[in-house]
């Protein structure tokens, strides 16, 4: 009969249907590598030796053959350093070629490269997808799905999953693949990235990539950008990713390995940063006037040096990107080792971005150089073998006003990459213009920004040209590349009466009349004036009152940190002490202890109260570390400009603005909470001083740009989303009193938890199908999502306790899932629970015997004895769900062995429940058919010892006596005996890896119907499909125990 099942089998043949047909792969199937006479691998063999050596003399002919033996030995050799160790050395000799040494026969030596892969031809590569691969390490045998080989090393590792079948979700698939790793590790010492599919969704990732980091290539082509909810990514990704040209230029280019602090990360580029990049690098070749774009570009004109505008917001990979385009431009033959000088506007901005430059030399071939002085800077310029040179724009300023800036260079292959391209950011941005082209007369401009260019600011377009590609905030949310950022308005009034105003006013008014005074001193005088208003005392213990009580209602809700910011050191030291006030225990004056800290640079001159705070930046930094440390104590920074560009600690979620901020300024600060983070939905900013106009303002300019997406949302939109879900789930309990739980002792609210959960099960659809359970469980995990944005909104504390009894009710139905852990893992709901009410749910090991509300049986379990305790449970829902578990463990073990015997007592469980769940039977009746069933299963156990068969020859009995004919015209005694004939012989031949070698598989039908024709089996007509079914079946049996001898040894 067919089956119209869809399998993981057939998504496999799906992905090798792509590659071959679209992609132009050669398929293998992995056994007939490992056999026969075309033999060309050992299963301990991670890469295909003939097949690299071949390329390896295909691609270096010029290269002496025992130079080439040297560098096909050094590709085969282990380092024996750590995973991750390991894959970068391959790597390095994969993508910057094998280093050899030989003699030129006149007794002198040469230094060369021996290249495994041809990056510039892909056409001279062979690229094969092989199924099915073995791979057995240290006892270990393993068989991932797919393996794509290039030239015999094996560069993608592809796990599938049948997306029918929701207990084989993408996790599923990485977390088999984390198991590889470890058990197979040297599989990875040659890999690039990996892949997770399902057929629908598909992400990407590296072997130092959490799951969480497994990103989505949305696109084929880089300029249709498919809707992952509304369309299957895997084959685009595919047909994006795995095409020859780009999957040999994102393992050349965009794979860096990223160390800090002794600690190293592979870092594979998103869809966005690799279609942009490429694009400037094709628009800096037309900038140099090297390459000229069939339709002009970004800047212009051939060779008219304006390179373009990145703009990625802020989150999503900005600083990377740079990396990676720095990386393939000193590549780039037609720059001839080109210089980039990457300018910044602040030093501790220059610093952050310097460091993630240098903790990625491998990618840059070189070492970055920070510039300490403008001599220094015209050194570094002179040097014709190029380099990356990090220098800020005060260096291009002229010594005195009105000079021009001397000429430090008048190389064309010099490209300077500003980061954040703005007039907002370079207030002198005509000076900056003019004194950098005076410095670099031929340099080539492009600029990378986080946020878009205001529309009044021509200058930017001017120096950079227009945006060469653009990644807004929408597409990151939906990319999972940054979350939300919602805005709470906590706004604490600046109280002063009409006469203290009155006097402020006056006595700003007689400093501003001064004729003497600059534009910049009477603007200072203003700000001065507002400073000393909103740092008032009284104000100022408001404002701490309300974070504090805020602050740990937020970190109560969720794990993370917060930063604050203010308007002056003054404040930002007045805030702490008030804080420090109502939470003395949060002070520690170490640096490397305490939970708060104020960040903030001074000198000696400044107050003494103030010197505690003022720190050189090796301390800043190591405070910086430990805020992005998510398991370090310090919880909270205040700052007044620090930290709010260029900062990145992803555990951030909370930020408190006391400070006027617009534009630019503000589009950065808030992005501060919008990395992704463990469990958190998204970040929250919290505004004490009215900027809510500034962010409409914002919002106007970003929209202005083409950029989709809003810039904040309110919490109230987190309060409505919420209040819908709650309401959702209250619905559910209708002819519940779920409240009356709040009023009862401890025993009490566990059977009242108990009693809900029973209540939930036995909720119907309109068609008598008991949906209560799944569709409680998935609207309490959506309130617990939107209730941690909301919280601490009045809305939020008012329905918190309620939330607590439906997480308690849906742990109850958890203990029983067996996807629990899947389920749960990463979801947000599982960090609230903890504190909206600790009380409620054991944090002990749950036994499920003790959760269902029995004893652990000292009899066997589905016994007569633990039947009847089952059935004598008054709550029955319960009760059926640890039946229905135990026996579908049980069958499930019967169905490794004897296949008959598991498929029957499996369609009868099925049967069983389908007319429960569909209102034909009760709770009781559904108890008392699964009680025959158990008691069946149990009688099935003690046959073979009847009719004198072990249980190998009972599975083999079985399957013979399901033909009818059989079972009337042969004797007993005959299929007895072919059933004994059939074990000896499986045994016999089984061996490691037979499940997929086709030899192995052929022998052991030609040898099973070998015997099945010695005894006339079965009597049917071979032309019948009865004969056909049961030779079939006992096949299947066949290989049903020789999987589980193999497996044995």
């Amino acid at each position: 009969m067919a089956s119209y099942k869809l399998t993981e089998s057939e998504i496999e043949l799906l992905a090798l249907e792509v590659l071959t047909d679209d992609l132009g792969y050669t398929a293998l199937f992995g056994p007939d590598l490992a056999d026969g006479a075309a033999k060309e691998r050992e299963f301990s063999d991670a890469l295909l030796p003939q097949r690299l050596r071949q390329a390896i003399d295909r691609l270096n002919p010029h290269i002496p053959a025992d130079a080439r033996e040297s560098a096909f030995r050094q590709v085969l050799r282990n380092p024996g350093f750590q995973p991750i160790d390991n894959n970068a050395y391959f790597h390095r000799l994969l993508t910057d070629g094998v280093d050899v040494k030989y003699g030129t026969g006149d007794g002198k030596s040469r230094t060369d490269k021996v290249w495994l892969v041809d990056f510039g031809h892909p056409e001279r590569n062979e690229f094969l997808a092989v199924n099915q691969l073995t791979i057995i390490e240290d006892r270990h045998n393993r068989r991932p799905d797919i393996v794509l080989f290039v030239n015999g090393l094996p560069l993608v590792v592809i796990e599938l999953k049948n997306p029918a079948n929701d207990k084989a979700d993408i996790r599923a698939a990485w977390q088999q693949l984390q198991t590889y790793q470890k058990e197979i590790p040297t599989l990875f010492d040659y890999n690039g990235f990996m892949i997770v599919s399902d057929g629908f969704y598909a992400r990407a990732g590296t072997i130092s990539s959490d799951y969480n980091r497994f990103m989505e290539w949305k696109t084929a082509d880089g300029v249709h950008i498919i809707d992952s909810d509304l369309e299957a990514v895997m084959e685009p990704m595919f047909k994006g990713l795995l095409n020859k040209k780009t999957l040999l230029d994102v393992i050349r280019q965009f794979l860096v390995f990223e160390t800090a602090k002794e600690k190293t990360i592979k870092k594979l580029a998103a869809y966005h940063q690799y279609y942009a990049v490429n694009a400037a690098i094709g628009q800096t070749l037309r900038a140099v006037g090297i390459l000229s774009p069939q339709s002009g570009g970004a800047g212009g004109g051939l060779g008219d040096r304006r390179i373009g505008v990145v703009w990625h917001t802020q989150g999503s990979g900005k600083s990377l990107s740079m990396v990676f385009f720095a990386g393939k431009l000193v590549l780039e033959h037609g720059m001839n080792n080109p210089t980039i000088v990457v300018v910044t506007d602040r030093n501790d901005l220059d610093q952050q971005l310097f460091e993630t430059f240098s903790n990625c030399q491998q990618l840059l071939r070189q070492t970055p150089v920070l510039t300490g002085s403008r001599a220094e800077l015209r050194k570094l310029l002179a040097v014709a073998s190029g380099g990356v040179v990090f220098t800020t724009i005060q260096k291009f300023v002229p010594e005195e006003k009105g000079d021009n800036f001397p000429t430090l260079t008048g190389r064309r292959n010099v490209v300077v990459i500003a980061d954040e391209a703005h007039r907002s950011q370079y207030d002198f941005i005509d000076g900056f213009a003019r004194h950098l082209h005076d410095a670099l007369p031929n340099a080539s401009f492009i600029g990378f920004t986080g946020t878009p260019i205001e529309k009044e600011d021509k200058n930017t377009q001017a120096v950079f040209g227009d945006y060469i590609h653009i990644y807004d905030i929408q597409q990151s949310v939906d990319d999972g590349a940054t979350v939300r950022i919602y805005y709470e308005n906590r706004l604490v009034k600046i109280e002063m009466n009409e006469e203290e105003r009155k006097i402020l006013d006056e006595r700003v008014e007689e400093v501003l009349e001064q004729d003497e005074l600059t534009d910049r001193q009477k603007r200072f005088a203003k700000w001065t004036g507002k400073e000393a208003v909103v740092g008032s005392e009284k104000r100022i213990r408001q404002v701490a009152a309300d974070i504090v009580q805020h602050f740990e209602k937020r970190c109560g809700a969720m794990k993370g940190k917060g930063m604050i910011v203010c308007m002056s050191r003054r404040i930002c030291i007045l805030l702490h002490d008030e804080i420090m006030k109502l939470r003395p225990d949060w002070f520690d004056p170490a640096d490397g202890k305490g939970a708060l800290k104020v960040i903030m640079t001074g000198s000696a001159s400044d107050p003494l109260n103030w010197q505690e705070h003022i720190r050189n930046k090796s301390r800043r930094q190591s405070i910086g570390d430990r805020l992005k440390d998510p398991g370090d104590p310090l919880k909270l920074v205040i700052v007044r400009d620090m930290w709010l560009t260029g900062f990145d600690a992803p555990a951030l979620h909370t930020l408190y603005v006391d400070k006027p901020m617009n534009g630019h300024n503000l589009m950065q600060a808030i992005a501060r909470v919008n990395r992704v983070f463990g469990d958190k939905t998204g970040g929250l900013v919290v505004d004490y001083i009215g900027i809510a106009q500034d962010l409409k303002a914002a919002l106007a300019t970003y929209t202005g740009s083409k950029g989709r997406g809003k810039i904040a949302f309110s919490q109230e939109d987190a309060v409505a989303t919420m209040q819908e879900f709650y309401e959702i789930v209250v619905g559910m309990f209708d002819k519940f009193d779920y409240r009356k739980y709040f009023s009862l002792q401890p025993r009490q609210k566990l059977q009242h938890i108990l009693d809900a959960a029973n209540y939930l099960a036995e909720l119907q659809d309109a068609e008598g199908k008991r949906i209560g359970k799944d569709r409680f469980k998935l609207n309490v995990i959506r309130l617990s999502k939107a209730f941690g944005i909301s919280v601490p909104h009045p809305g939020a504390l008012a329905i918190r306790d309620d939330l607590a009894f439906f997480q308690a009710v849906k742990a109850r139905f958890d203990k029983f899932d067996e996807q629990k852990k899947k389920r749960t893992d990463g979801e947000v709901e599982v960090l609230i629970r903890q504190i909206v009410n600790d009380a409620i749910i054991s944090k002990e090991v749950v036994d499920i015997f003790e959760a269902a509300g029995i004893q652990q049986p000292e009899f066997p379990i589905l016994s007569d004895e633990f039947l009847a305790e089952l059935k004598n449970m008054t709550r029955k829902n319960l009760a059926l769900e640890l039946l229905q578990r135990l026996l579908n463990d049980e069958i499930k073990l019967r169905s490794l062995t004897n296949i008959v015997q598991g498929k029957k007592f499996s369609e009868m469980l099925a049967e069983a429940i389908k007319r429960y769940q569909n209102g034909l039977i009760t709770a009781a009746q559904v108890m008392d058919e699964l009680s025959e069933l158990s008691r069946k299963i149990r009688e099935a156990g003690k046959r073979g010892e009847q009719m004198g068969l072990r249980d190998d020859e009972l599975a083999f009995y079985d399957a013979l006596a399901e033909n009818e004919r059989a079972l009337h015209e042969m004797s007993d005694e005959t299929l007895k005996k072919i059933a004994q004939e059939l074990v000896a012989a499986v045994r016999k031949n089984t061996s490691i890896d037979w499940d997929v070698k086709e030899s192995v598989q052929a022998g052991l039908r030609v040898m099973v119907k070998r015997i099945l024709r010695k005894y006339k089996y079965p009597p049917d007509d071979p032309a019948t499909h009865e004969y056909t079914e049961s030779v079939t079946r006992v096949l299947e049996q066949a290989k049903g125990f020789a999987r589980v001898w193999g497996e044995e040894g």
